[in-house]
This record gives structure tokens, sequence and C-alpha cells, in this order.
């Protein structure tokens, strides 16, 4: 089954939102990085996908005109199979993605990136309704902590295992790096 790793939206945009923590943040780029090179190392394409919306100034940091559409610093460096722009959750949505996927005989969607349950659980969603094997990477997702409606916190470890639950065996496979890894050895 041939394999590609989306990689949603780990750009920097999001440090310049009020909500972005460093907490998580080393963990997010070890499991990352570590799955990108894998993939690379297998062969495996890397899509990378950024999300661009809202007024175009440089004010906005979700704007190319911000300069802040660029992926993290500590990223991995690779060499991109290809870029999409995408200004809904799902990555699938106006961007081109489902053709260059099925064009490349791609049968099975490995997601990780930013944000655990905006982004990248649409994403998985999505592509499980069209037909995609998914496996989500749930130690390379990273999201922020929240509240719920009543003002009391919701932690990001506490949304990456329902995002986890919600999706596991009805959307996806929930793995680890390794799992995924292993998955296209």
């Amino acid at each position: 089954m041939k394999s590609c790793l989306i990689l949603i939206d780990a750009q920097e945009s999001f440090r310049q939102r009020p909500y972005f923590t460093e907490r998580d943040l080393p963990a997010y780029l070890a499991a990352q990085n570590a799955l990108i090179e894998g993939c690379v190392a297998r062969g495996v394409p890397v899509v990378r996908i950024f999300h661009v919306d809202g007024p175009k100034t440089a004010a906005n940091p979700f704007a190319l005109e911000s300069g802040h559409v660029r992926p993290l610093s500590e990223l991995t460096a690779f060499d991109a199979a290809a870029t999409f722009h995408k200004s809904r959750h799902s990555a699938l949505v106006g961007t081109g993605l489902e053709v260059w996927l099925t064009q490349n005989g791609i049968q099975k969607l490995i997601i990780s990136g930013i944000r655990t349950e905006q982004c990248g659980e649409t994403t998985a969603r999505h592509a499980s309704d069209l037909g995609w094997t998914v496996a989500y990477v749930t130690d390379a997702t990273l999201t922020f902590d929240m509240q719920l409606p009543d003002g009391s916190p919701l932690t990001s470890t506490d949304i990456k295992a329902r995002t986890a639950a919600v999706l596991r065996d009805r959307f996806a496979t929930i793995c680890t790096v390794a799992d995924a890894l292993d998955s296209i050895s």
C-alpha cells in the first residue's frame, strides 16, 4: 500500500497567536522530526500543507504577506513532494491535494501536524470518508489548551486523548511514530 506523510500546518504562524505555548513543543518536534526523517529514509513522499487565511496583510500571521507562513524553524529540512495552501480545516478542501494523491497512487495517509483536533482531525475524517486508509500519529501532533463553554480548562493532553478516541477504528488507526514507520517498513 503506497503511503504518504501529510504534514499539516507545522508553521511559524502559530507562534504569533496568544494561545501558543512552548510547553508541548519539544516533545512534538522530536516526534514530528522522527516521523519526517523516517518517511524520507523509507522513500515515503512528504506533503507539506500550510494554512493561509484571513486578510492579506503583514499583521495577519496566516497571510503570506506576514512572512510567518513557513515551516517551524526547528523542523527537519526536507524536500516536499508537494506543497499546498489551504484556507479550510480539511487539507482536502480546495487545495488540489486530493488530485495529487490520486495521480500518485497514494492509498494510505499518515497524518501529523498542528492542531490535533482541528485541521489534523478534520483532514483524517475527510480522507477516511473519501476512501483513504488513515494513520493518525498522535505524538506527532500539537495543540493547545482551550476552555470549555463553562470556562473550565480543557488541556492539550485531554484534547489529544479525545481526538484519538473519536478517530480510532472509525476514521483512522491511531498510532505512534514508531507504529507508523513500522507499518511502512
